[in-house]
């Protein structure tokens, strides 16, 4: 099988799983306990939490540890919120925000707080001028993604944090595409809370974390003893050490993007020559090194799928969380794209997994058995 689905999810690496494994055997006490296998759980415990801190570039009790991205996006979203001052009763997010997050704040307006959607422009970047026009004193909390699932369009979360601030509104960033495919170090993001997800860079999955900003008002929306009274409950110690051991394993992040972008851009290339009606969105933007989200003509997306499954390559139509086709992207018609078009759109995204054979393989096989099913002008565009 091809995979090329890794925005979806990504296979453990061989020291996330040997760390899992290693602590299921030996170190299965809790944290919490005073005797000693729970001590010595809670130096394993504190460890994984100074290696993530160190790959993160933030201080190690900056790391709240959750259940992955969707439960670090509660924690953030609504901790920040139920500490924000009185008067600051309007939260501004993006409209490409991940489908989870913005069920999150569809409940949140329903608890009667303010939610206004920020525009991006039609290549999915931000809109720094829609956000500084929307800013104002009574704004609590801006959240916009690091980086988009869909189209892999990379924000820049320094300069929406600056404004902000300058405004007097936290801000938070969901970073669960970025970390693991680019550098992002938290203290100079300027966010004053990051979220993400282990299993997007070769960990296990049902662990993440919540990155805080020393000083932001937080009040914990699940309240507990463990990770200093910000989120209740039993640490997951297995899946924090595979967490930790796949981030330290990701190694020189810088010559892995310029590889799967190289394959990136020679996919994009072979198929517009191949099938000239190929468009790609965001093509012209700052993206993910190997996420690209196209359509071929007027074909539909199950229809390109279900050739790409019988060549045994394994992509999607969106986000995993919404991939039946069946409803346009949401993160397309935010860029203005018209809903016939949306319901085309495929996404391939490349992985460390990914190799040059397989993007040739892709290359000769794809086009093949499309091109029958394009109109003849198609083929000529």
């Amino acid at each position: 099988m091809i995979y090329l689905d890794a925005n979806a999810t990504t296979p453990p690496s061989a020291a996330a799983v040997q760390a899992v494994a290693e602590t299921l055997q030996a170190v299965w006490a809790n944290p919490s306990s005073p005797h000693g296998p729970g001590q010595q759980a809670r130096r394993v415990l504190g460890q994984a939490r100074a290696s993530v801190a160190q790959v993160l570039g933030c201080r190690p009790h900056d790391v709240v540890f959750t259940s992955g991205a969707t439960e670090a996006n509660h924690l953030a979203l609504r901790g920040l919120l139920a500490a924000a001052p009185a008067g600051r009763s309007r939260l501004l997010v993006s409209a490409v925000e991940h489908a989870g997050l913005l069920r999150l704040v569809q409940a949140l307006a329903g608890e009667g707080w303010r939610v206004e959607h920020l525009p991006v422009r039609p290549d999915g970047t931000a809109d720094l001028a829609a956000l500084a026009a929307g800013l104002g004193p009574d704004v609590a909390l801006v959240s916009f993604m690091a980086a988009n699932n869909e189209t892999g369009v990379c924000m820049p979360v320094a300069e929406i944090a600056a404004l902000a601030h300058a405004a007097g509104a936290l801000f938070h960033t969901d970073a669960t595409q970025c970390v693991g495919k680019q550098a992002f170090q938290f203290a100079d993001s300027g966010a004053d809370a990051a979220t993400l997800s282990a299993h997007k860079f070769h960990g296990p999955k049902g662990v993440g974390a919540l990155l805080l900003r020393p000083g932001t008002p937080f009040r914990a929306p699940v309240p507990g003893s463990q990770e200093r009274g910000r989120r209740g409950g039993t640490e997951n110690l297995p899946g924090i050490a595979g967490m930790a051991a796949a981030l330290q394993g990701l190694g020189d992040l810088a010559a892995e993007a310029a590889r799967q972008t190289a394959l990136r851009d020679a996919l994009e290339a072979g198929l517009c020559a191949a099938l000239p009606a190929t468009h790609i969105w965001a093509r012209g933007a700052q993206r993910l090194p190997g996420t690209s989200l196209l359509r071929v003509g007027a074909l539909s997306a199950d229809v390109v799928l279900h050739r790409l499954e019988r060549l045994g390559v394994a992509a999607a139509s969106g986000a995993a969380c919404a991939s039946s086709g069946s409803e346009p992207s949401h993160v397309l018609r935010a860029m203005g794209v018209p809903a016939d078009e949306a319901l085309g759109a495929v996404r391939l995204s490349l992985g460390r997994t990914t190799t040059a054979d397989e993007v040739r393989a892709v290359l000769a096989g794809l086009p093949p058995l499309l091109q029958p099913l394009l109109a003849p002008e198609a083929l000529s565009a």
